[in-house]
C-alpha cells in the first residue's frame, strides 16, 4: 500500500466523525477491522498493539488478534498502575514489557507535576520555563492567529503562582521515550487503543488524521478512534472478553494512578477518594510522600 493511501483519511469533518460515533457496534466492529488490516499490510506485518491492560486496550487487543493472532502486545510498566493491572497483562500471552528510565518521583522533582489537563499543564510550563521564548510564552498567554487552542484559559492562570513545578512531561518520559527507543529496535508500529471522545486533543488528533498518524517519530493507528466507552462495554460483554477485576471496583480509568490530568471535572468521590478505600497504600504513598496532598490542597480538590 503507498502512504498516500494510508493518508487517506486526512481531515475528516466533524459530521463524518459524529456519523461514525453513532453507528451500531458491528458497523464499527467492521470498519475498525479494515483499518487494521491496511495499516497491517501497509508496515509489512510490523505492527504491536500498545497494551496498558485497560479496557480499551484490551478491546483493541482482541479485535487485532482475531485478525493476526501473532501480533505482540507491548506494556510499558511506568510503576504508576494499579495492581490488578499487573496481575492481568501477566495473564496475557505474547506481552513485551518496557520500562522507563526515569521513576515517577525523579519526574516531578525535575519536570513538574501533571495537573489539570496536558494542554494546561504544557501551557504553564512553558510560561514559566526561563529558557522558552516570549513568543512561544505569549502564544500559551494569549493564543495565536489559528486560534486559542493551547492558550492558558484565564480560570487556571492562579497556576503560574503556584508553589511547585507543574508539567506535562510525564507521560513523555515515562510512556513515550520507552516506545519510541522499541520503534527504533523493531521497526514495528503501533496500533492504539485511544478514542476522539477521550479529549479534546485527541478529538483534534482524529480531525487531522483519521485513524492513520504517520509521525515520523511515532507512526500509529487508532481504528476505534471513533468508538465510544459504551461501545467498549458492550463489546466486552457480547464477546466475553476477560477484562481487568479493577473496574469492578469502581475504578472507571485505569492509567497512571498518581496523575491529575481531569481531577478537577471529576465529581466527589474522585479518584483519590477512592484510592483511599480501595488502595490505601497507594493513596498513603502518592498522597503523603510524593506531596500530592500540597497540590490537590492548592487546586482546592477534595483527597
Amino acid at each position: 500500500m503507498k502512504t498516500a493511501e494510508i493518508n487517506q483519511e486526512l481531515k475528516v469533518q466533524m459530521y463524518q466523525l459524529r456519523q461514525r460515533q453513532s453507528l451500531p457496534l458491528d458497523c464499527k466492529v467492521t470498519l475498525s477491522q479494515n483499518r487494521i488490516k491496511q495499516w497491517y499490510e501497509h508496515w509489512v506485518e510490523q505492527c504491536y498493539v500498545a497494551f496498558s491492560g485497560g479496557k480499551d486496550s484490551t478491546v483493541l487487543l482482541s479485535l487485532v488478534r482475531d485478525l493476526y493472532p501473532d501480533v505482540p502486545a507491548v506494556f510499558v510498566d511506568t510503576g504508576l498502575e494499579y495492581p490488578e493491572i499487573k496481575t492481568f497483562v501477566r495473564q496475557i500471552d505474547n506481552v513485551v514489557t518496557l520500562r522507563s528510565a526515569q521513576t515517577f518521583k525523579e519526574v516531578i522533582e525535575h519536570h513538574g507535576f501533571p495537573v489539570i489537563s496536558k494542554q494546561v499543564a504544557d501551557a504553564v510550563r512553558r510560561i514559566r520555563s526561563p529558557g522558552c521564548s516570549q513568543a512561544t510564552k505569549d502564544k500559551a498567554l494569549y493564543g495565536d492567529e489559528r486560534g486559542t487552542y493551547g492558550r492558558l484559559p484565564k480560570k487556571w492562570r492562579f497556576l503560574l503562582e503556584a508553589p511547585f513545578k507543574i508539567s506535562d512531561k510525564c507521560c513523555e518520559v515515562m510512556k513515550i521515550r520507552p516506545v519510541i527507543k522499541y520503534y527504533h529496535q523493531t521497526g514495528r508500529t503501533a496500533f492504539v487503543g485511544t478514542m476522539a471522545g477521550d479529549s479534546q486533543k485527541r478529538m483534534m488528533q482524529y480531525l487531522r488524521h483519521g485513524c492513520f498518524v504517520p509521525n515520523k517519530t511515532l507512526p500509529k493507528c487508532t481504528p476505534i478512534a471513533f468508538w465510544t466507552e459504551e461501545d467498549i462495554w458492550q463489546y466486552l460483554r457480547e464477546k466475553n472478553v476477560s477484562y481487568c477485576s479493577v473496574y469492578d471496583t469502581g475504578v472507571r480509568h485505569t492509567g497512571c494512578i498518581y496523575c491529575m490530568f481531569g481531577i478537577a471535572a471529576e465529581p466527589s468521590p474522585n479518584r483519590f477518594e477512592r484510592m483511599k478505600q480501595s488502595h490505601p497504600a497507594l493513596y498513603d504513598y502518592c498522597i503523603y510522600k510524593l506531596g500530592l496532598s500540597d497540590v490537590l490542597t492548592y487546586l482546592g480538590i477534595k483527597f
